[in-house]
């Protein structure tokens, strides 16, 4: 038994001394693109408007609330859209929240991140919702993009705040990876 114990050990001292190669982080090569990230400065993120309609450009999680329809468009903020004559939708108005992924709702309340922050909006009318509550970082905030396996430009928080990220040409590997 002693034996095998000093074996095992030889073999596990052995392996500590084997020289890093400089293959790829989890075998993925650089292919000339990584995620920026997108700054956002706190007057920015604390910055909720109700504005008019918007076209969709990259919509996320859609919600209903019937007859109207909640659609995310992702980092921008909340589509509403009237939805009473399905075959007709009506896009009425926008809440742009800098920094937004994610939506819920829950009876009349519609519920948004906004980076760190919870935004609680009362949507008892949806034609004029009214922001309710701000819970400040109430959401856990990463300074990584939400992707496996990517390169990505590390974040300097002297440009601001991480509320999204973009994927761009890179000329050179940067020095983040996940």
């Amino acid at each position: 038994m002693q034996k095998i114990f000093r074996l095992l050990s030889l073999v596990f001292i052995g392996f500590g001394c084997v020289e890093p190669t400089d293959s790829p982080p989890n075998g993925v090569d650089f292919t000339g693109t990584g995620y920026r990230p997108i700054y956002s400065s706190p007057d920015e993120l604390a910055r909720i408007q109700i504005a008019g309609a918007q076209p969709l450009a990259q919509p996320g999680k859609i919600y209903l609330f019937d007859p109207y329809i909640f659609i995310n468009e992702l980092g921008k903020g909340i589509h509403i859209i009237d939805n009473k004559d399905p075959k007709n939708p009506k896009n009425l108005s926008f809440i742009a929240i800098t920094g937004n992924y994610d939506i819920a709702v829950k009876g009349n309340w519609l519920y948004a991140d906004n980076v760190s922050n919870l935004l609680v909006f009362d949507i008892t009318d949806p034609l004029s919702p009214k922001l309710s509550k701000t819970i400040a970082d109430a959401i856990p905030h990463n300074n990584f993009p939400p992707f496996q396996n990517v390169y990505f430009e590390c974040v300097d928080t002297k440009k601001g705040i991480v509320s999204g990220w973009e994927k761009v040409p890179m000329s050179a590997q940067p020095k983040c990876f996940r």
